[in-house]
């Protein structure tokens, strides 16, 4: 048996566009809810859900099924997290607040094997059919989406540094916490916060390094892409509940006069 092709990580490396959406509810039945939307890829959340190991994997067995690549963010960049999400068969990983270079060698190691990294080895994972795989161990690297999140001004302005790390699939750009940075807490659509990412973007761009992010307007999302970005999350499971919600309620009492 052969390792399956990550659509995903090869899609960013040829510049098709991708739409995700970004999943929260931390259910693996919530997530048959819209898991047969047909999106690009999807987002499984740690850092800001109360996701753990099993709701994850639940999850990722529901998005499976389906042509959405789930790749997942650890709630920080630690080498054991890391290790057991790759094990659970993560197709990709986004790890948070990426800061430096350094940074991003630890994680681009966290899911490599020796000698090129610090992963540890397990004959018998879900992610190689528990050792049915034989190609996985030298296959593995190159099918896994690795993607750095940037979420402060200081690292918007060593993007490039960043990004151009060996082992880099795309950079994520965080504008949710990179406006609290340059305290505009609570105003991740504010100019300011645009004016900041939109320049590093086109230099890795320009350098070929695929950017990415997550706005909830699906407007901006597409004016995005249209600009260059590669990956765009444009809406999350729960935000779109909440506002689906609302909506119905205030459909049936406008209407009640």
């Amino acid at each position: 048996m052969k390792m399956a092709n990550n659509t995903f990580t090869r899609a960013l490396s040829q510049g098709d566009k991708q739409v995700g959406l970004w999943v929260t509810l931390s259910s693996p039945f919530a997530a048959e809810v819209t898991a047969p939307a047909g999106y690009d890829w999807a987002l499984i959340d740690m850092e800001h859900s109360p996701n753990d190991y099993m709701t994850v994997l639940g999850q990722l067995q529901v998005f499976a099924n389906t042509t959405t690549t789930a790749i997942v963010r650890p709630e920080w960049n630690d080498t054991v997290i890391v290790k057991r999400l790759l094990d659970l068969g993560a197709p990709g990983l986004l790890f948070p607040m990426i800061q430096t270079v350094e940074e991003a060698e630890k994680a681009i190691a966290a899911t490599r094997y020796p000698p090129h990294g610090v992963r540890g080895v397990s004959g018998s994972t879900r992610a190689n059919k528990f050792g049915r795989v034989k190609d996985y161990t030298t296959r593995v690297e190159d099918e896994t989406t690795v993607i750095l999140q940037l979420e402060t001004a200081a690292a918007v302005g060593r993007a490039v540094e960043i990004g151009t790390v060996d082992g880099v699939s795309g950079i994520f750009f965080g504008p949710a916490d990179i406006a609290a940075d340059i305290g505009l807490l609570g105003q991740p659509m504010h100019k300011d916060v645009w004016a900041l990412i939109k320049p590093a973007a086109q230099a890795l761009i320009a350098k070929g390094v695929p950017v990415g992010t997550l706005v909830m307007d699906t407007d901006f999302a597409a004016e995005l892409l249209r600009e260059g970005f590669t990956f765009v999350a444009c809406a999350s499971d729960a935000g779109l509940l909440a506002k689906a919600s609302d909506a119905a309620l205030a459909a049936v009492k406008g209407a009640l006069g």
